[in-house]
């Protein structure tokens, strides 16, 4: 600004405000070609405070309902996942039992398939033994 705009007792000049709807006011000055700007600080902040301090008020029970939906997400995930440790046990144990079973039996198997061979043989050799006879 310059310095013609501070004759007078005020800053602005002793010109009158022109106001407009949004709480801004113009006043003239000393040079043609400068206008100076006040914003009235007073219009409508209460009504912008008020809409400030309930979206405020949503965003914080927003934040609160996220938190809690947190929370019961995280024990939901945290009973899943003592459920999926016991199933693997689960798993685990019956695979081991399972491959113990399938050793005992499969030896099982190999002395039947041995003993049905050598009956099997014995059987042809005794048979072969008679027929010559």
């Amino acid at each position: 600004m310059s310095s013609n705009s501070h004759r007078g007792g005020s800053f602005y000049g002793d010109a009158a405000p022109y106001r407009s709807r949004e709480g801004l006011s113009t006043r003239a000055v000393a040079a043609s070609d400068e206008i100076q700007l006040r914003i009235d600080p007073v219009a409508d902040l209460d009504d912008e405070i008020t809409g400030l301090r309930g979206q405020v008020r949503k965003l914080k029970n927003v934040a609160e309902e996220i938190g809690t939906e947190v929370k019961y997400q995280r024990d939901f995930l945290e009973r899943l996942q003592m459920t999926v440790i016991k199933a693997q046990a689960g798993v685990k144990n019956n695979l081991r039992r399972l491959n113990k079973s399938i050793i005992q039996n499969g030896s099982n198997h190999i002395v039947h398939v041995i003993v049905f061979a050598l009956v099997c043989f014995f059987l042809v050799y005794f048979w072969s033994k008679m027929s010559r006879k």
